[in-house]
């Protein structure tokens, strides 16, 4: 917990907390602001605007997410639907168009309930989504060619994901109430943009990032509601429970954790419970299909594949790929009961999510949309964050390139299966670093930018603050600082003895 705070500083650091700038604390942050003036002034008139920062940010993601609207038209103008390779050539395909007739929304069926022709008889995307897609069949003209449908379908899919896109980025900026500024790292994203559109991950995220909001407010029920809505729609998000389990072990906040996870049991029922009863097979889809998909894109199991004279099974791939998640989740426990001060919440969440990108058996680019908000929550530092999305961009624009090489015959037009190894060893290698700056915060956390700005887990909620019920090895003796540093130092509780400071 905070230390008392002396009579002269109650009134600003209690009622009025200061917001942190990056500019003042960040050397990107600070250069990159040349472009718009520089740097904020000690004398500037802040607060008394209408242009707050959730206003300016929502404003920025809306922009960007126009700009990978713009970076779709060779597609929306023809490559989707003229042309094997040039959807590829052009990085700009879409699996919304296609899926509009493919998965049977232009002839009026119904998901999970109807049978699909060809070899995927059902929808294979967990409920909550299946609606979201069929929402927005419904408010597609009928009328004209399917070509005309299918650009339609797109438009209206992108303005509901456009909504998507600002929810994510103002719950990101309310997240850490004293450093807002922190949500332009996902407003200007560039991986964020790019991808927003190729599928309908942006409403699970929006979700997610609405629940973390919740749970930084202390509202435990409404984090598992909304939780359990995200995991209707995407099965990462329930991965959040699990870390979100041991740091209130940590802090014997079980009362909490049981509401949040009560509420999320029950949300994800209310969704997923009438589809189980009547259209059960319908249903399974989605389970089905991730269980038997082969190794696909992305995925350093590819390589392994494609560099391999005799492959391994996909059941081979399901057990090995489990057991590395299952070590991976085990180290995030370890490292969560063993740190010197207990991880941020926003640290272990993305660590949890990354862990499963990293050993699962596929990574389609869009993807990525999963670890933007809780990277800019776990580390908002946009040095690292940028190296991060060079890889995602370079990744992104590497897939495009080589389906492009495989579609395109004789022509050999893109990038062989070399190079894409190469692009997907880009992508392993950015998350991993990003992984282990975060990794060093929680083992240092007088490198943590959050920390070294006073606070302790803002996003943490109940967690924000407490003192330690249940912790392993050297966390459970008074920490001793790592490095030397000029900042304000927090007071953290321990189990019972005096607990450090950073």
């Amino acid at each position: 917990m905070c230390g008392m705070p002396s009579g002269e500083s109650t009134q600003a650091s209690v009622h009025e907390p200061e917001p942190v700038r990056p500019t003042e604390e960040d050397r990107v942050a600070a250069a990159g602001s040349e472009l718009i003036g520089g740097p904020l002034g000690r004398r500037a008139l802040t607060g008394r605007s209408w242009w707050s920062p959730v206003r300016v940010i929502a404003l920025v993601a809306i922009g960007m997410f126009a700009l990978g609207l713009v970076q779709k038209a060779p597609c929306y103008n023809g490559a989707w639907f003229f042309g094997a390779s040039s959807q590829y050539t052009h990085a700009c395909y879409s699996d919304i168009p296609h899926l509009y007739q493919g998965r049977g929304f232009a002839d009026g069926l119904v998901p999970y309930f109807d049978k699909l022709p060809g070899d995927m008889q059902y929808l294979e995307y967990p409920v909550l989504t299946g609606v979201f897609m069929e929402v927005a069949a419904w408010l597609t003209p009928g009328s004209g060619s399917i070509q005309d449908q299918e650009q339609w379908y797109w438009m209206v899919n992108a303005g509901m994901l456009m909504a998507c896109a600002a929810v994510i980025a103002v719950c990101v900026t309310r997240t850490h109430a004293r450093r807002p500024w922190d949500g332009l790292l996902v407003a200007l994203a560039p991986a964020f943009a790019l991808t927003a559109t190729i599928n309908w991950d942006l409403l699970a995220v929006a979700l997610t990032a609405a629940a973390m909001l919740m749970w930084s407010r202390g509202r435990s029920l409404a984090f598992g509601v909304l939780l359990g809505l995200a995991t209707a729609a995407k099965l990462y998000p329930a991965l959040l429970l699990g870390p979100l389990l041991v740091l209130c072990w940590r802090a014997g906040r079980w009362r909490q954790y049981g509401t949040a996870l009560a509420g999320a049991a029950v949300a994800w029922l209310v969704v997923n419970g009438p589809v189980m009863l009547f259209a059960f097979d319908g249903w399974s889809k989605f389970y089905t299909f991730s269980q038997e998909r082969g190794v696909d894109f992305g995925s350093f199991w590819l390589i392994l594949a494609q560099n391999s004279d005799d492959p391994l099974s996909t059941d081979t791939v399901n057990t090995l790929a489990t057991l590395l998640m299952l070590l991976c989740c085990g180290g995030v426990a370890a490292l969560a009961l063993t740190a010197p001060r207990r991880p941020r919440f926003a640290q272990l969440a993305f660590l949890i999510v990354a862990a499963f990108v990293l050993t699962n058996k596929v990574y389609s680019p869009q993807y990525v949309l999963w670890l933007v908000p809780l990277a800019a929550l776990a580390r908002p530092k946009w040095r690292d964050f940028l190296i991060w999305q060079t890889c995602e961009v370079a990744y992104f624009v590497g897939i495009w390139m080589y389906l492009a090489y495989t579609t395109s015959g004789d022509a050999h037009k893109g990038l062989p299966v070399d190079g894409y190894h190469w692009v997907i060893g880009m992508h392993l290698l950015g998350t991993l670093y990003l992984c282990v700056m975060v990794v060093r915060d929680i083992l240092m956390p007088e490198r943590d930018p959050v920390r070294r700005s006073g606070d302790d887990d803002p996003s943490g909620g109940v967690l924000d603050g407490a003192e330690d019920a249940f912790v392993l090895g050297p966390a459970s003796r008074p920490a001793r600082h790592v490095v030397q540093f000029e900042g304000p130092r927090v007071e953290w509780g321990g189990t019972g003895a005096t607990g450090g400071s950073l």
